[in-house]
């Protein structure tokens, strides 16, 4: 796992995000609603929920859209800009593990290629500093053979 976190950049994006659940009874209308969205968001559709992830600015736009969707925010995303080999194991979990320790609570999110985190906003200085704490440890770790 080592070379793993010694070869991650932690990269904060510099918009506020939301994370909305929306009625199953809105699905149609939230994914043509939601799927112009620009990158970073995230729509996921399960049985009980549309959950979605976007920038705070974009969610204004839109909640009028979906009465009765409950929302969180501000949140900071967080991306791990390393490509992750889905076969690897316990990645989120150091993460998780580490900012848990420190009282930082996170909302994790996995794509084909990387992993996200959102942090509460006033967490996020404490979570970007412990996280870049964690790259630059591996990478003196690793150095040092």
């Amino acid at each position: 796992m080592l070379p793993v976190f010694a070869g991650t950049v932690v990269k904060v994006h510099p918009d506020d995000y939301t994370i909305a659940s929306i009625s199953p009874a809105l699905a149609e209308e939230a994914l043509t609603l939601l799927g112009r969205l620009q990158p970073f968001s995230s729509v996921t559709v399960d049985h009980s929920e549309v959950s979605v992830v976007l920038r705070s600015s974009e969610w204004v736009s839109l909640e009028h859209n979906f009465p009765g969707s409950m929302t969180e925010g501000p949140y900071t995303l967080i991306t791990f800009d390393i490509v992750l080999d889905l076969s690897l194991v316990g990645f989120l979990s150091v993460v998780a593990g580490l900012l848990a320790e420190n009282g930082v609570s996170i909302y994790a999110l996995s794509t084909y290629l990387r992993d996200h985190i959102l942090i509460r906003k006033e967490n996020a200085a404490k979570a970007v500093r412990l996280l870049n704490g964690l790259v630059e440890t591996s990478r003196k770790l690793l150095e040092k053979g």
